[in-house]
């Protein structure tokens, strides 16, 4: 006898600045799953909100010239009641569904925010539970729970709005003696590098917090670092395993948005072309950072690594990270021996394993 086919409801879009990075992961990810074995449900979601069946596939969306594509605002609504189980998610022709994978990148998807829900509605659904969503979305947050967990990170500086609206110059006073120049500027609860900028001069951070303000009320001043940067990915849940050791070269001054999804010339070395020891440093604290995170499923840990000293930094922990084509983690995890597809099926396994185990 056949086994039936799982129903996968695959979240894209969102309301994040990262809407357009997510159509582009969820189309890779479609793109690679075994049709004998999944039936894929698309859920697109609008940068208002909406929750839509979309008309055309994500397959077929094309980018405008020169960017990334986006949601259609076209489809039938689709609406998520906790109560129910198999059928949270209703819409016109929807049916059950098993398990929920969202590639949701940065706000409103990677946060908790989604994640909530589905605990609401008991779905198994793929990443990290809410807490650790949390954290990691909130790099603030989660530097101090790296920091307590005894895992080396840049020195940097935490700027609510309110305050620099109120305090500029005793704000830019702390920076000076606190940390060097060049410093970088990013919203602290944002990803794909937008947002970020690298602060040269005194005059600069002004703008430098404008930037990251227009995304986030909460910015973070991060010490400039003159290192490489390293990427590790983790899979698993109770048992974690580290993928090998990549390597960032981007063609741009710093690793921007641009630089991750729009420039050619951006090179990922994998396996990156450092010394063994640091490639097993490397691997250790991924999953240090990732247990410490509390996270589940997946996750990439960024790193810095100063050649001179010899030292590797914690940067920062992404529970749902890129799966465009050009993304670190599935290449990382081709690399060690499990291509995108059994990635993408391990992933959904996982979600099916924790969601068992919570049951017991």
């Amino acid at each position: 006898m056949t086994a039936r086919k799982l129903r996968l409801a695959i979240l894209y879009g969102g309301r994040s600045a990262e809407h357009r990075v997510s159509v582009v992961s969820a189309r890779s990810v479609m793109e690679a799953l075994d049709p004998d074995r999944f039936e894929v449900v698309p859920v697109a979601i609008t940068q208002q909100g909406a929750w839509l069946l979309p008309e055309r596939s994500p397959l077929e969306l094309r980018a405008p010239e020169g960017g990334l594509p986006q949601v259609e605002a076209a489809g039938a609504e689709v609406a998520l009641r906790p109560e129910q189980r198999t059928t949270a998610l209703e819409g016109a022709g929807l049916g059950e569904v098993d398990v929920v994978f969202p590639i949701l990148h940065g706000p409103y998807g990677e946060d908790g925010t989604v994640q909530g829900l589905f605990e609401l509605a008991d779905l198994p659904y793929v990443g990290s539970g809410v807490l650790a969503s949390a954290l990691a979305m909130d790099k603030a947050m989660a530097k101090v729970v790296l920091a307590q967990a005894g895992l080396p990170q840049a020195p940097y500086l935490v700027v609510a709005e309110r305050t620099w609206a109120e305090e500029p110059e005793r704000v830019a006073a702390e920076v000076a003696e606190r940390l060097a120049l060049p410093v970088f500027t990013k919203p602290a609860r944002l990803g794909s590098s937008i947002g970020i900028t690298k602060v040269k001069t005194p005059r600069e951070l002004a703008g430098g917090l404008a930037a990251a303000f227009a995304h986030d009320s909460k910015a973070l001043v991060e010490q400039g670092i003159p290192a490489r940067e390293l990427e590790c990915g983790v899979l698993g849940n109770d048992h974690p395993e580290a993928s090998v050791v990549g390597e960032v070269v981007p063609g741009r001054e710093f690793y921007d948005f641009e630089a991750k999804y729009l420039d050619e010339s951006l090179k990922l070395e994998i396996p990156a072309p450092v010394p063994d020891q640091v490639d097993a440093r490397v691997r250790e604290l991924s999953l240090r950072a990732f247990k410490a995170l509390d996270c589940e499923g997946l996750a990439r840990v960024d790193f810095f690594y100063e050649e001179a000293t010899g030292r590797v930094l914690v940067n920062e922990v992404n529970t749902i990270p890129g799966f465009t084509p050009k993304s670190m983690f599935p290449m990382l995890w081709a690399a060690s021996g499990l291509a995108y597809p059994d990635l993408v099926a391990r992933l959904v396994d996982l979600a099916v394993e924790r969601h068992r185990a919570r049951k017991r």
